[in-house]
């Protein structure tokens, strides 16, 4: 088949989307497809073989707030005009910019080349019903749907100012309503997905294909020539209220007992010394906590190896590649109940510890158990790399998805 991936911001150290084109592109070439990525910058790192198709873009979020752009003669063009306003008055315009932006770059291609399935990763925006006029199947991947993140913020945002703004970023999701109603097939990441995605937007189980993300076990193994850190921690990601960071400090702080204790953060620490800065300080925890910056993916998993225990503290995941990429590494994992991160990280005491997600006293009292039993963080981890090799392999996933597009064909 000759593939057509989307996605509006693709490299992989954005996030578990980025990830999930560099690999699914990777295994669906291995299985002998022709794979093109059309993609918004930052744009997405891919092997040989696949072809980059780089749009423009605005790119404002790479930029100091209420800095003109490079190049302003740009904004005489409506769309780039339209993303600079809606971006400087709290808006999250990419998902369509970027779909009306691919768009066009189809419709003066298929003179050239004709694709036989367009698939979207989780932009959702208008451009893919015009997409569909061009005669062309269209899937979509929903990793999870961002409603959760949205009522999860609103309800934590402190004053009707912050809930406004907050209510304006997310206004883009009425128009992916709208979009995941309309596409030929759905995938999602795992069973809870399956099942929060067709009650948000309202589809219909017979359109949802189940595809479980991989991991790539060759990369994400055990560092050997790393020590391991006596009462150490990892968490990766989390500056977002979703992630869960808040109850990891708290549970932390509940640790105080422990002065040993202390947590890597894989991630950039705020630029304005708010949250979760804010919150080291009113801890106390300043000496204990120590943020990265940004790593590739073999300093990650030095950082895995180097941990005692990783700790997956969101109260919420469509899938959670830092809970499998640990396990991955023989890292013994503590991981919420939020989401999909049980069908992730497995049976309790058998692959993994899970605790509820927002409990910070739960969290707590596991950690303080397996940093103190060293068999039982032995067993996890063995354990836990061998459920990642058995369950979550990018093969298996390029191959169902090849299959949800044999269907439309």
């Amino acid at each position: 088949m000759k593939i057509c991936l989307l996605s509006y911001r693709g490299e992989p150290f954005c996030g578990g989307q980025g990830v999930y084109i560099h690999y699914l592109s990777k295994g669906l070439r291995d299985l002998g497809h022709e794979v093109h990525v059309l993609s918004g910058p930052p744009h997405p790192v891919v092997v040989p073989g696949i072809q980059v198709h780089e749009l423009d873009s605005m790119d404002m979020y790479s930029l100091p707030p209420w800095r003109v752009p490079p190049r302003p003669r740009r904004l005489l063009r409506p769309l780039n005009m339209y993303e600079f306003l809606s971006v400087i008055t709290g808006g999250f315009p990419e998902p369509f910019t970027f779909s009306m932006r691919a768009y066009a770059q189809l419709r003066g291609r298929l003179r050239a080349e004709r694709f036989d399935v367009i698939h979207d990763n989780q932009c959702l925006g208008y451009g893919l019903l015009l997409m569909k006029r061009l005669g062309l199947p269209v899937v979509a991947t929903i990793h999870h749907p961002v409603f959760v993140d949205r009522d999860i913020d609103i309800a934590r945002a402190d004053g009707w100012w912050l809930r406004t703004r907050m209510r304006r970023w997310y206004s883009f999701l009425s128009m992916q309503h709208r979009v995941a109603r309309r596409t030929d097939r759905v995938i999602v990441v795992s069973r809870n997905s399956a099942k929060d995605t067709a009650s948000t937007f309202g589809l219909h189980k017979s359109n949802i294909r189940v595809v479980y993300n991989g991991v790539d076990s060759e990369v994400f193994k055990r560092d050997e020539s790393v020590a391991r850190v006596p009462d150490s921690l990892v968490v990766v990601g989390g500056a977002s209220h979703i992630k869960g960071l808040s109850y990891l400090l708290e549970a932390i702080h509940l640790l105080r007992d422990q002065r040993n204790v202390s947590l890597t953060i894989v991630g950039q620490p705020p630029l304005d010394g708010q949250f979760p800065s804010s919150l080291i300080r009113d801890y106390g925890l300043e000496g204990r906590v120590r943020f990265t910056g940004r790593v590739d993916r073999e300093e990650l998993v030095r950082c895995y190896s180097a941990a005692e225990v990783a700790v997956v503290p969101s109260l919420y995941e469509g899938f959670g590649f830092p809970a499998a990429e640990a396990m991955s590494c023989e890292v013994p994992l503590i991981s919420t109940r939020g989401g999909a991160l049980p069908e992730v990280a497995g049976e309790d005491g058998e692959t993994a510890m899970l605790v509820p997600p927002g409990d910070a006293g739960a969290m707590a009292a596991a950690i303080r158990r397996l940093l103190a039993d060293e068999v039982l963080r032995r067993r996890l981890g063995e354990q836990g790399r061998k459920r990642v090799e058995t369950h979550f392999t990018w093969r298996e996933a390029a191959s169902k998805t090849a299959e949800v597009y044999q269907e439309l064909l």
